[in-house]
């Protein structure tokens, strides 16, 4: 056995039976031992961002890490903005990294770099094998840091020869993740305490805590004692829709988010941070909360939320017939005449399939879609955690691939879907059920506002040249049927309708141009 096979092995062992993968000449002895391991699905995306992307959208909908496979330095770099991404939402992921043999990096090849040191902003844990004994070892304990809750980062780096190389080492055990860790009882007494004190009081929850089960509960007590229920502007995952806990966010835009939270006296963070603006802008607040609001902490996101939830609702007493309110069912008419942002959004509510998976990277066409679609059917909701834009069309993909019996809905802006278009091959070579849309509104327009907003004034000829998109304007159906995705372009209400309930009613890959 190699070290190749010993790594496979070992991931297998783990439960980690999916690869998104871009190698190269230093991975070849791994992708020959990925072949001989059928158990193992390979992915292939033409592009380490779709590779990361892909990883984060499967973890998030999984609740289990992929691997990722790169090409040395350079192709950990091309993926890093998805997983930075990945980090922000708690996503696990093992990244295993080829390098040159070990015996070759004192010649400084080209493609020579410092792995380590480029993965380690990124990464919870990194480590790289010196030899193939060591292989089977590292990988066990890059699977347990994946699986380190809320969901940790991993990179193994692999040099050739430790790949190629012979091992008769033992194939490391692979502990089970560890279970969430119960908050102590000291934390959930002063929640309690908090709340019962009669202050305007919001529970701002994340992670898990924003699982169907965990909202029920905190509405529960929400309704018991006046208390609000917010969730912090980006999340990895939401269950929502109708039959469960409503739940709004943080507002993206400061002025809305500070006006938002200014009743509040004091703030109960559940798995959540507390909310500060994604930019600083000239004259405004970093920190959302009003001055003098207290912040504490019932419980930290790698905590077992459930149960801390469960628990102040035991110690705050909320008697077994409180139940929390749920979101009725609520189906709008079909919009008809001009094609806006809000249209496809309400056309969203109207027609999506129970259970479906929402992922949102619309940026500024989807700033309504939230509200829009928090009566629709049962559905998940992904969006965009890091800020790092490219992440879209590749988690749409991943979230396809963990749950292939569901239907995903992409939403998607015309200027991010250009960081990883390559990720409509891989829908279609891999045969993903995912209806894409594209919000084609060719510009930047979220950086439209953001130059007003920092005060910068209106733009001129050269800032226009920077920030719009119609000089050419993009050809998404061509683009989409060039990686042999199914694509019709919408420039109406009526026929955005009729080609999204195609792309519904159909399996497989497809796309729609939304000309907004």
């Amino acid at each position: 056995m190699n070290g190749a096979d010993a790594l496979c092995d070992t991931l297998l062992a783990g439960g980690v039976d999916v690869c998104f993968a871009n190698p190269g000449t230093s991975e070849m002895h791994f992708v020959a031992a990925l072949d001989r391991k059928p158990q193992m699905r390979c992915v292939l995306g033409m592009f380490e961002g779709v590779v990361s992307g892909a990883a984060d959208g499967y973890a998030r909908m999984a609740d289990k890490p992929a691997a990722t496979l790169f090409h040395l330095g350079p192709g950990l770099t091309n993926g890093l903005a998805n997983v930075h991404n990945a980090k922000r939402a708690n996503s696990p992921m093992i990244n295993v990294v080829g390098d040159h043999a070990t015996y070759h990096l004192e010649y400084d090849a080209p493609l020579t770099s410092d792995i380590a040191a480029l993965a380690r902003p990124m990464s919870h844990w990194v480590n790289a094998a010196r030899s193939a004994d060591e292989v089977s070892a590292l990988a066990a304990e890059a699977i347990a840091a994946a699986n380190t809750a809320p969901g940790r980062i991993a990179t193994l780096i692999l040099p050739a020869d430790a790949a190629w190389g012979e091992t008769r080492a033992q194939l490391s055990n692979v502990a089970p993740p560890a279970a969430r860790r119960k908050v102590d009882r000291d934390s959930v007494r002063d929640a309690a305490r908090r709340i019962r004190d009669g202050k305007k009081t919001v529970l701002l929850l994340s992670g898990v805590a924003l699982r169907a089960g965990a909202l029920a509960v905190a509405g529960r007590i929400a309704k018991a004692f006046g208390v609000a229920l917010l969730a912090q502007q980006s999340n990895g995952r939401m269950e929502r829709g109708a039959g469960r806990t409503p739940i709004e966010r943080v507002p993206y835009p400061v002025d809305q988010a500070v006006a938002l939270l200014a009743p509040f006296e004091q703030m109960i963070l559940v798995g959540a941070k507390a909310p500060v603006g994604f930019f600083a802008y000239p004259g405004k607040p970093s920190v959302m909360t009003p001055p003098g609001c207290d912040i504490s902490r019932l419980a930290e996101a790698g905590d077992d939320l459930l149960d801390a939830l469960e628990a102040l609702a035991d110690e705050l007493r909320v008697p077994v017939a409180v139940r929390a309110d749920v979101a009725a069912l609520v189906r709008p008419p079909l919009p008809t005449g001009a094609l806006t942002p809000d249209a496809v959004a309400i056309a969203l509510a109207a027609l999506m399939p129970e259970n479906a998976i929402v992922n949102d990277e619309s940026i500024s066409s989807g700033r309504q879609l939230f509200k829009f679609i928090g009566a629709a059917p049962p559905h998940d909701y992904l969006q965009l955690t890091g800020g790092a834009i490219g992440i879209g069309l590749p988690m749409a993909a991943g979230a396809a691939i963990a749950c292939p019996e569901r239907k995903v809905i992409s939403l998607q802006a015309d200027g991010s879907a250009m960081y990883t278009l390559q990720a409509l091959w891989t829908m279609a070579r891999e045969d993903l059920d995912v209806t894409v849309v594209i919000f084609s509104n060719r510009s930047y327009a979220v950086l439209h506002t953001e130059l007003q907003q920092v005060g910068a004034g209106a733009p001129g000829r050269n800032a226009r040249r920077m920030l719009d998109l119609d000089g050419p304007p993009l050809d998404w159906v061509s683009l989409a049927r060039g990686m042999g995705v199914e694509a019709h372009r919408a420039t109406d209400c009526e026929s955005f309708v009729k080609s999204f309930k195609a792309g519904l009613a159909r399996r497989g890959p497809s796309l729609i141009e939304a000309v907004i």
